[in-house]
């Protein structure tokens, strides 16, 4: 139990005085930009399936 009980002390420790915490600006700003990669990326994906639903109906419709 005593290991235990060092391991949540260190634990603690380190992450009060060693790691180093972004700001809320940053945080804010690291956020904006991931939701706006997600939606271009998801605007992309979604060019694409159109895009290549749009050839594969050509297709099948050329085999009839």
């Amino acid at each position: 139990m005593d290991k235990v009980s060092e391991y949540i002390k260190e634990s603690y420790i380190e992450l009060t005085e060693k790691v180093t915490w972004p700001t809320w600006r940053e945080l804010y700003n690291s956020a904006i930009l991931v939701i706006i990669a997600a939606f271009i990326i998801a605007f992309l994906v979604l060019v694409m399936d159109q895009v290549i639903g749009l050839a594969l109906k050509q297709f099948y419709n050329s085999l009839s």
